[in-house]
């Protein structure tokens, strides 16, 4: 859920690394919360994950039709041998999801990309999710954030995340809402056991 700071990034590059930093500051149990509350999955569900990392929301999910798409092929590896055919698991960006993926999506997950991503990139993932979520489906986000009054620590540690885009809350929802005109945003300093700032964005597919 949280991304590595720059500092960590090589040394979290192994997906073991990965994996263990996350357990180690509450990722699953933010996981598991994100997708209570947020997520809303129902089995049978068919679910894009955009930046699918180690696939680790699958422990969290009921059982849907999963596909996981990043660009570490060390993560997608990792992913294939946890889940099997729990999902399908691919290398690839934004770009070449959009020419491979087939059918609609009832929920489309983007877990710690957005701030990555520059403006346009961002635009250019929503419109992908906008295309392949069927009627009423939902694109849900989360994303380090700046936010008046929150936790010093949680503040010098997104400054330093690897991530060069970490947005505020208007700045996301300014946005989001070129696709999705009906999106929430949800401000959370509670998910992980470090100080932490999360937004969580809500997009609703209405045609």
């Amino acid at each position: 859920m949280a991304q590595t700071t720059s500092g960590l990034h090589k040394i979290l590059s192994p997906a073991w690394a990965y994996s263990f930093f996350q357990n180690f500051v509450g990722a699953q149990r933010a996981r598991k919360q994100f997708v209570e509350q947020h997520v809303h999955a129902q089995p049978g569900d068919r679910v894009l994950d955009m930046g699918c990392g180690t696939a680790e929301i699958l422990t969290m999910l009921p059982e849907v039709n999963y596909a996981g798409y990043d660009l570490s092929a060390a993560y997608i590896e990792k992913a294939r041998a946890t889940f099997g055919d729990r999902g399908t698991f691919c290398v690839g960006d934004v770009g070449s999801m959009r020419e491979a993926l087939s059918g609609k999506f009832d929920i489309v997950l983007a877990m710690g990309i957005l701030h990555h991503l520059d403006d346009d990139q961002v635009l250019q993932l929503f419109r992908t999710a906008h295309d392949v979520l069927a009627s009423g489906g939902r694109i849900v986000s989360i994303d380090p954030t700046f936010t008046t009054g929150q936790h010093f620590f949680a503040k010098w540690m997104i400054r330093r995340d690897r991530g060069r885009n970490v947005r505020t809350e208007s700045e996301l929802l300014s946005l989001a809402t070129q696709q999705f005109p009906n999106t929430k945003a949800v401000v959370r300093h509670d998910l992980l056991r470090i100080p932490y700032t999360h937004i969580i964005l809500e997009c609703l597919k209405r045609d």
